[in-house]
């Protein structure tokens, strides 16, 4: 490791020196703690006695060679400031015992064979591929049960659920997971977003090598994986990063700044030493692990100061983020980096050199708000609120946006997806048929939360596994069908990807029926033309007027049919003739979107 780069903030892999590392002898134990007076490693290596470590390099960092030490065994820090001693779990530790015990676990990196060259070689950043993402929590997805009644169960490991949920994206047509965060966490119910442990896979669901496998068996079946990775913040607890060696070291000297809102520390981003950490952790999940890119949380809070705009910019944290990403970019052209951002900040998705942050992506959360706002409003009202789902065309193409509908918009009181759509229970399904086709016409990559596809209605809680009982009742079970028939169109049908981001991909035929509430889009790609319609009163429209230059329309998806649980009878394959050149008359019932193929 360059000792100066690691000062500067320029490394990426302190990892591979700082942690336990297999060496001729053993193993090397080393780390980081400038302000330390005395430390000491414990661990099963040594029968949990004090054995010291030195200090190497200008005195700030600690090493010991135990000949003894073997993968598997667990160990912790003893740090010496003054009178005080406290234990601590390595921050480069690649394992950790599971909660609430806290020692680190010694690994082997490179005890594990991928056999996933085609997929590494070949995947992209999908700007002009098909990229619908499927978010989920590891715990709650499905859980192991003695028997079905159980409320809750036990978690599967990872390469177990492997078996469950591969099968189940391949069925379903999504592409991409992304893993709600799994590094080490104290508390469950911090859902990953409070670290303890940012080089170690929560041991929750088993060990690294059991990871790597679930990763390498979703990319020999063609699926991504992605991370939720947290470089803003960490947990407070006693052994975790806090005062690591006495005295602040990743978070700010002040408290005020210290503290975020979530009761957690802030890293402080203006330390070199800080950057290479969060740095060398995003690179060790993309490069150990074979991830295909980071969901960088809260990335508001690194923008401005606190999160709040008032508060002024935080160039410190955008100096690192653009650091960061050029070197995560240069050695993993084909990852995705995304960011979970809130704010209205410019050039977040643009390149370094133009003074972009250098992201492939940034969540669209004004087109998630205004769009679940429009469908949560009475139909009665909704043409007075006609433009909250037209005005996201009006800055799409300054930034690359995912369109998320996340675990955010399932917990807290928000309701699930399905719940926000106004109405009562067998209404809401009609609507909810005709917002996720309207989503995957509209330009941008998808993402979508566990649950979601067949209609969960209670919200998520990380206790328990998704409601897999509804597919019992034919309405939830025919919206899974439907859900799944949208996927495949989408993945097989290159109009709705190709030209997300590009000039001619698509266009309004139809944004201005504020009464009834109609709409109609087209989308294009090098081979095909697609035109979706909407009618999102509550009164059907039986003479349509579509104007579009075509031959004739073919439909490939009415939210309508009753094969989904619709009024009528499904109209996929019947072909529609202008009635006269450019002009086309379709019928349309109530909370209805039709997809049509373009001849």
């Amino acid at each position: 490791m360059d000792i100066y780069g690691f000062y500067k903030g320029q490394v990426f892999d302190a990892y591979q020196y700082l942690g336990a590392h297999k060496s001729r002898n053993g193993y090397d134990f080393r780390v980081y703690a400038p302000h330390a007076d005395r430390i000491t490693l414990i661990g099963e290596c040594n029968d949990w006695k004090d054995w010291d470590l030195n200090r190497s390099f200008n005195g700030q960092f600690w090493e010991l060679n135990v000949p003894e030490a073997k993968a598997g065994q667990r160990y912790l820090y003893k740090i010496w400031k003054g009178n005080t001693v406290t234990e601590h779990c390595d921050p480069y530790g690649f394992g950790m015992d599971l909660r609430p015990a806290f020692c680190s676990i010694i690994r082997d990196l490179g005890d594990y064979q991928f056999h996933d060259e085609t997929w590494m070689h070949q995947r992209t950043d999908c700007k002009d591929k098909p990229l619908h993402i499927y978010e989920l929590h590891l715990g709650s997805w499905r859980q192991k049960k003695q028997h079905p009644e159980d409320e809750t169960g036990d978690f599967y490991s990872y390469d177990e659920i492997a078996e469950l949920l591969i099968p189940y994206l391949k069925k379903m047509g999504y592409n991409y997971i992304e893993l709600m965060p799994i590094a080490e966490h104290p508390c469950d119910a911090s859902w990953g977003y409070q670290n303890t442990g940012f080089f170690a896979p929560t041991s929750r669901y088993g060990t690294a090598n059991q990871l790597k496998k679930l990763i390498d068996r979703c990319h020999q079946n063609k699926i991504g994986v992605l991370l939720d990775f947290v470089p803003v913040h960490f947990a407070i607890d006693s052994y975790g990063l806090g005062r690591f060696d006495g005295a602040p070291l990743y978070e700010y000297p002040d408290l005020n700044s210290a503290m975020s809102e979530w009761g957690s520390y802030n890293f402080m981003h203006s330390k070199g030493e800080v950057r290479s950490f969060l740095q060398s952790n995003a690179w060790y999940w993309l490069e150990e692990f074979h991830f295909d890119g980071l969901r960088m949380d809260a990335i508001s809070r690194m923008i401005y100061w606190h999160g709040k705009k008032e508060c002024g910019v935080n160039n410190n944290a955008l100096d690192f983020i653009r650091t960061m990403n050029a070197g995560l970019k240069a050695q993993f052209p084909g990852c995705l980096l995304c960011a979970e951002d809130s704010t209205d900040f410019p050039k977040v998705t643009a390149p370094i050199w133009s003074g972009g942050l250098g992201f492939d992506y940034k969540w669209d959360m004004g087109y998630m708000n205004d769009t679940l706002s429009y469908f949560q409003t009475d139909p009665l009202f909704r043409y007075g609120n006609y433009h909250k789902l037209t005005f996201s065309m009006m800055y799409y193409h300054s930034e690359y946006y995912i369109l998320p509908f996340s675990h955010d918009e399932n917990v807290h009181g928000k309701a699930t997806v399905l719940q926000k759509m106004h109405g009562l229970y067998d209404g809401k399904f009609a609507q909810a048929r005709a917002f996720y086709l309207y989503n995957a016409i509209h330009p941008g990559k998808l993402l979508d939360f566990m649950g979601s596809e067949f209609g969960q209605l209670r919200e998520w809680d990380e206790t328990r596994e998704q409601d897999w009982f509804m597919l019992t009742y034919p309405i939830h079970d025919a919206f899974h069908h439907y859900i799944q028939k949208l996927n495949h169109l989408y993945l097989n049908h290159s109009a709705l990807w190709e030209r997300d981001y590009t000039s001619g991909g698509f266009e309004w035929r139809d944004s201005e029926q504020h009464y009834p509430c109609c709409y109609a889009m087209q989308r294009y790609s090098s081979k095909e033309s697609i035109i979706g319609i909407f009618n999102f009163a509550g009164t059907p429209q039986e003479h349509y007027i579509l104007h579009c230059d075509a031959k004739r329309l073919i439909v490939l998806l009415d939210s309508s049919a009753d094969i989904y649980s619709g009024i009528r009878p499904d109209t996929a394959g019947k072909v529609i003739h202008p009635v006269e050149k450019g002009k086309f008359v379709i019928s349309i019932p109530a909370f209805t979107g039709i997809c049509f193929q373009v001849e």
